[in-house]
């Protein structure tokens, strides 16, 4: 049976753990058949991001019509965009109708604290790309800076998940994975009417890294493959804390790191 598609637009990660591997990885697992356009290269393990080597617009824009072109994509998830001009071209592509099931992860920063988007770039994502997404999946951080405000308990993600949803996009999920005062991982999902909470066990592990794009890019794998947002969502909830589960014991890197995509440990 032929494979549905799904295509990242997103950096590398060359640790392997987020990003565009992540993303491929994860679209694999779920049997989703991944393309790529990368938006830029990182020099990047388990601790620190030591480079950033960012696509030029134009190229970026070669890629994306590379691969919709020749394949049926029945969803798109971007992350890590760099600048405002790699935002605008996915925003032209996005509100002329070509990035079906559009999930964008507004990656603002790693998790090591290092900026991975340019200031101008985040009115670039609530102005032209935030009204053509499906959902937006930022964590407590990116939330906060965008609303300029700080998350710090279930109630502030849902009242930013609403202030989020008024940017444009027609469902907002607040990852509330860094919020540790809950024996839960608590996600907040807005759909325009009503707030969802997303829980599941919290599980005690350093190898976090690459959960806010193995999540984004899940949802975009199970909307690719027919699910309504609130129930990708919950997949897509369930595969992360599956993943964080089975890599608990591992010791790759010397920083946090990466999820059991394939469920090797499961």
């Amino acid at each position: 049976m032929t494979p549905v598609v799904a295509l990242s637009i997103a950096g590398s990660d060359s640790g392997g753990g987020a990003g565009t591997q992540a993303d491929l990885k994860t679209f694999a697992a779920l049997g989703v058949f991944g393309t790529s356009a990368v938006t830029a290269l990182t020099a990047q393990n388990t601790a620190s991001v030591d480079g950033v080597h960012v696509t030029p617009p134009d190229f970026l824009d070669q890629q994306i019509e590379a691969v919709l072109s020749d394949f049926d994509v029945r969803a798109v998830k971007t992350g890590m965009l760099a600048t405002a001009a790699n935002v605008t071209v996915v925003a032209r592509r996005a509100a002329a109708g070509a990035l079906p099931n559009l999930v964008v992860d507004p990656v603002l920063v790693a998790s090591t604290g290092r900026p991975l988007l340019e200031p101008d770039a985040e009115r670039a994502y609530v102005e032209q790309l935030f009204p053509s997404a499906v959902v937006i999946t930022p964590n407590l951080r990116e939330a906060g800076r965008l609303l300029g405000s700080t998350l710090s308990t279930v109630d502030d993600m849902g009242e930013a998940a609403r202030e989020l949803h008024g940017m444009g996009p027609r469902f907002v999920v607040v990852k509330g994975g860094h919020l540790g005062d809950d024996s839960d991982a608590v996600d907040v999902l807005f759909d325009g009417d009503k707030l969802i909470l997303l829980r599941a066990p919290r599980i005690a592990s350093a190898n976090t890294h690459g959960t806010g794009c193995t999540f984004a890019s899940a949802l975009a794998a199970h909307l690719a493959l027919g699910a309504p947002v609130p129930v990708a969502a919950e997949q897509a909830k369930s595969y992360v804390t599956t993943a964080i589960a089975g890599s608990a014991a591992w010791r790759l890197g010397k920083g946090h790191g990466p999820l059991d995509h394939f469920g090797w440990n499961a």
